[in-house]
Formats: C-alpha cells, structure tokens, sequence
C-alpha cells in the first residue's frame, strides 16, 4: 500500500479575516488510484469536509478563497503529501498567494478534481485544469 496514492480534501477559506486550509484524506486502494475518477471515497472525503466547514461556520462567516478551486480533491503520493503538504499549506496561510499555492499543488499531484453540484443530481469531478 506504499505505493498507492493519498486522497485529499482540500478547502481554500477564510474566516474573520484569516486565511485556513483544512484537509480531510485517506489512502487508496491501487485499483481506486487506477479509476477514472476518485467515486464514493472521494464523495466522502467532500462530504466530511464540507459538514466540517458548516460546523466551523457557527463562529463566523466563512468566504471561498479561490472561486471554484476552492473545494479540491487531489491524488499525491504519500511521502510528498507528508513531507510538502504541510510546508504548502503554512505558506500559503503565511502570504496569501493563491496562485502560488494552485501551482505548488499541481506540481505534487498526480490527479486532481473540483467538485461541482447541480441541484437534483449527485456530486461530480471536473478534471483540475
């Protein structure tokens, strides 16, 4: 299982004025990693993370980041999301450049969604171009 990849969640927000980069994920089977998209795990991983930016949104209103990046779903391989992830995300935290995030985040990924939701219909993955 080494070498199949992470699924990660990743929400671009802010609240109250400060910027937060929550992440939800797991590892995934090698015939997940070989799927056309990331499927039920993947609506999972939003699911979880969406009901835990509402939960967060008792605080204070939340705003998306990046428009529609700003909900991803990205396959990274393990060592480099352990190892990256967390220097991306407190950077990005840290300065704000949000262009500078999405291309740091495209050069770990191996795959990568947003997701999109249209009344009446389940969630779906858009190819992250």
């Amino acid at each position: 299982m080494a070498d199949a990849p992470y699924l990660v969640a990743i929400a671009l927000v802010e609240q109250a004025g400060k910027r937060l980069l929550p992440l939800n994920g797991k590892s995934q089977s090698s015939d997940a990693a070989h799927a056309a998209d990331p499927g039920d795990d993947g609506r999972t991983l939003v699911l979880e993370l969406l009901l835990r930016l509402w939960q967060r949104s008792d605080e204070s209103p939340l705003q998306r980041s990046a428009g529609e990046a700003s909900l991803l779903l990205l396959e990274l391989p393990l060592e480099e999301m352990s190892e990256q992830l967390p220097l991306i995300k407190a950077n990005w935290i840290s300065s704000g450049a949000t262009a500078e995030l999405m291309i740091s985040l495209r050069s770990l990924a191996t795959r990568g969604w947003t997701i999109r939701f249209a009344k009446h219909e389940p969630l779906s993955f858009v190819a992250w171009s």
